[in-house]
């Protein structure tokens, strides 16, 4: 039976009106596909140097985000947030502009907006391209105040650089545009993200939304007849009954870190994207975490070997995480965006807008297909007659922390730790 993962996140922005408020009514375009003529009008740009940036911010984000909540689960897609704050940055001018691309780990003496944004339209491009492996969905939506008159250059770009669709939107009937904004993100992401909007208030000019969906299915699956009920130890002393998934004989690509006190292990997927699983010691969690830099993601997949696991046990779990990451930001420098020294006249041409909030939701599934039904309930008894030598085996029963990469564009998809997998 084949193995599923599911994974989905969305990022947001919500920007709201700084009075006082100069707003001209106008009509909203509703932007074509970017044509072919559009892509080759770029120029190449290095996308190692983005996938570098895109690294970097994600564990600088993933630090404060564990920081805040360290006993929960965290699962966020730093390139959902990467692409969301990087399409706001088309509207800034000045030091607001400056703070975010900063903010999201840009050297711009090195690499100027304008190359940033081309980088980002050619990931865009990259993530998608279809494929029949991997089911992988992103895309960019604005919602525009009937009243809030738009810059030609800024729609232009907003649909060239970030295919970005946009929808008129009367905030002033705050329950319609929810439901428009919330009916969107939920059809988007398969009916998995729902309620992501909980409040507008009548002062929003305009909302951004990023959504990536993603669903792939194991190289070597699971088979769901050797789930069974096992302890995960959610700290030394308390423990958790849980689904634990379990692959015998199995080889994957493996690395023990000494220097950092844990063990790192590799699944891909049927496309070849894969899904790095970082198991610290018992109690090296901490340690571990304090030593998450590019760096150490870089040794980490260039040191892997592979290897012959005869068990390796993974828990079966879903987790879902919410994030309000105005509070988080300002963190990593992005500050003024949040103030009313906010300049987004590259929007409108008046600094009149700042932004309110930025909403994350992101929830995954790691599962077998079948998923439920064929999960088995009893203890398993394992045989080890057969063995010769020392027997192999990683074991996922305490928190341990995963990345799930797109193996074309070495961008991090999803980053997540697992504390306890019973909570939802």
């Amino acid at each position: 039976m084949e193995g599923m993962w599911l994974l989905l996140a969305l990022g947001l922005l919500v920007a709201g009106l700084c009075p006082p408020v100069h707003c001209t009514p106008g009509d909203v375009l509703d932007p074509p596909n970017v044509t072919q003529k559009d892509l080759h009008n770029e120029t190449p740009v290095d996308s190692l140097r983005l996938a570098s940036s895109n690294t970097d911010f994600a564990l600088s984000l993933y630090k404060q985000l564990a920081s805040k909540t360290p006993s929960k689960n965290v699962i966020f897609s730093p390139l959902s947030v990467s692409i969301a704050l990087a399409f706001l940055s088309l509207g800034a001018q000045n030091t607001t502009l400056t703070e975010i691309l900063e903010g999201l780990k840009f050297n711009l003496t090195e690499t100027p907006d304008t190359e940033i944004h081309r980088g980002f339209q050619h990931l865009l491009r990259t993530l998608r391209q279809p494929s029949n492996e991997l089911q992988l969905s992103v895309g960019n939506a604005m919602f525009v105040s009937e009243s809030l008159k738009l810059l030609e250059k800024f729609m232009e770009d907003a649909r060239v650089l970030y295919a970005s669709e946009a929808f008129s939107t009367n905030f002033q009937d705050s329950a319609a545009a929810k439901k428009l904004i919330n009916d969107y993100v939920k059809n988007q992401t398969q009916g998995r993200i729902v309620d992501l909007v909980k409040d507008l208030d009548l002062n929003t000019a305009m909302v951004l939304v990023n959504y990536i969906f993603l669903k792939a299915k194991w190289k070597t699956p699971f088979d769901p007849r050797d789930t069974f009920k096992s302890k995960f130890y959610v700290s030394k002393s308390r423990s958790v009954k849980v689904p634990m998934m379990n692959l015998e004989d199995v080889r994957a690509p493996y690395f023990r870190d000494e220097a950092l006190g844990c063990t790192v292990v590799e699944l891909p997927y049927t496309s070849n994207d894969s899904v790095l699983f970082i198991l610290p010691d018992q109690g090296s969690m901490g340690a571990v975490e304090a030593g998450l830099l590019p760096e150490t993601l870089r040794r980490w997949t260039g040191s892997l070997q592979m290897r012959r696991i005869d068990n390796l046990y993974l828990p079966k779990f879903s987790i879902s995480s919410s994030y309000k990451l105005e509070e988080i930001l300002p963190q990593l420098g992005v500050r003024e965006v949040f103030t009313h020294q906010a300049d987004l006249s590259g929007v409108t041409g008046e600094k009149n807008l700042a932004v309110s909030q930025v909403v994350h939701k992101a929830l995954l599934d790691v599962a077998e297909e079948g998923t439920e039904a064929a999960a088995a309930t009893g203890s398993k008894i394992i045989f080890l007659s057969g063995k010769m030598g020392p027997l192999m085996t990683v074991h996922f029963n305490r928190p341990f922390l995963l990345s799930i990469l797109h193996r074309d564009t070495k961008n991090i998809l999803f980053w997540g730790k697992v504390t306890n997998p019973n909570q939802a």
